[in-house]
């Protein structure tokens, strides 16, 4: 069966992303492509190594132009998803790569965001190991609303959910701090990220707690700890277009040992398709899983310090984003998870 998709906020490094994998997918078939500012501008124009959809044109997003789509992805800004998703009808498999239903608590939505909470969808990181049992997989299968994970979010979720699975880190002392890509900003303009600024520096931002992200970490690996989970996340953006590189580092518990870490990770990841922990002496690169859905992890013991360092690597634009989104359309449609997405990088 082929099913008709939209991409709603196509325009942007998102939606080119995903743009790029539905001209991969075999069960799918593009129909409207819309952007705001850019409506009536050809793809051509922003996304000019799309070679699938060359001759077509951005359209307004509106309720009739996402009429009459079996699936429509929505890569719009963060407080508009809601707007766009409150007119589609519940029959229709929708896939927010914004924030808009991320969050469980009301509360830290409107700390981190500023406005009303829209409500919670079920989450697409198939992989997050539950303290309750299983995998978050199991909530995917035949949801017709999905919230994609934040790209910091699943760089450091993916690291540390087994870990706290396996009760071998303590869930109050966890460091991260993440490499980031430009792309991981968005299209529009800022001065911060003009290639002037960024060329040959590195900065940091969302330092002491601020990062949006922080709130939907903390759920997530509360959800795989059973306990509250205190993250300090720390960002630094630098020069290289997409791509995170997280160094994650955490307090070990009284029953921690090295073996029993490679042993839960070996029975966590071991048949996952998109995560790879590598072996002894082998660390996570950005260039690696760059155009993948795929996480590298490694793992190593500060026995001096006594933490463990969990380095993850991902393309934040991947699975960080639209290949998490395609993988979850995937389950929640009864499709091979693995379908369309592609296991092959390309070189650096």
């Amino acid at each position: 069966m082929v099913f008709k998709v939209a991409v709603a906020g196509a325009s942007g490094y998102v939606g080119g992303e995903l743009l790029r994998l539905i001209a991969m997918h075999p069960e799918l078939d593009l129909g409207a492509v819309t952007a705001n500012t850019n409506a009536g501008q050809p793809v051509s124009a922003l996304h000019p190594h799309l070679k699938s959809y060359q001759e077509r044109v951005f359209v307004e997003t509106s309720k009739e132009s996402l009429a009459g789509h079996d699936i429509v992805f929505l890569a719009l800004p963060h407080a508009t998803s809601a707007e766009v998703a409150a007119y589609l009808p519940e029959s229709v498999l929708v896939l927010d790569c914004g924030a808009d239903f991320r969050l469980e608590d009301s509360k830290a939505w409107e700390k981190f965001y500023g406005t009303a909470h829209a409500g919670t969808w079920a989450y697409g990181m198939p992989e997050l190991t539950l303290a309750s049992g299983g995998k978050q997989r199991e909530n995917l299968r035949g949801v017709k609303r999905v919230a994609v994970p934040g790209c910091n979010v699943t760089a450091i979720t993916l690291a540390l959910a087994p870990a706290l699975t396996a009760g071998l880190i303590e869930p109050k002392d966890i460091v991260s701090v993440l490499s980031v890509g430009t792309s991981g900003a968005g299209r529009s303009l800022k001065a911060d990220l003009l290639a002037s600024e960024v060329q040959g520096s590195a900065r940091a931002y969302g330092v002491g707690g601020v990062h949006r992200h922080t709130p939907e970490i903390e759920q997530n690996l509360a959800h795989a700890s059973g306990a509250e989970v205190k993250v300090s996340f720390t960002p630094v953006l630098v020069p290289m277009s997409r791509g995170i590189l997280a160094v994650n580092t955490a307090k070990v518990s009284n029953s921690f040992s090295f073996t029993k870490l490679v042993a839960a990770y070996e029975q966590a990841y071991g048949d996952e398709v998109f995560i790879q922990v590598l072996g002894k002496g082998q660390q996570p690169n950005t260039s690696s899983v760059l155009g993948v859905n795929t996480a590298q992890i490694s793992l190593s013991f500060d026995e001096s310090a006594q933490r463990v360092v969990i380095v993850s690597a991902i393309d934040n634009l991947v699975k960080g984003t639209a290949g998490a989104a395609i993988q979850s359309m995937n389950l929640a449609l009864g499709l091979p998870e693995t379908l369309g997405l592609p296991l092959d990088g390309v070189a650096p």
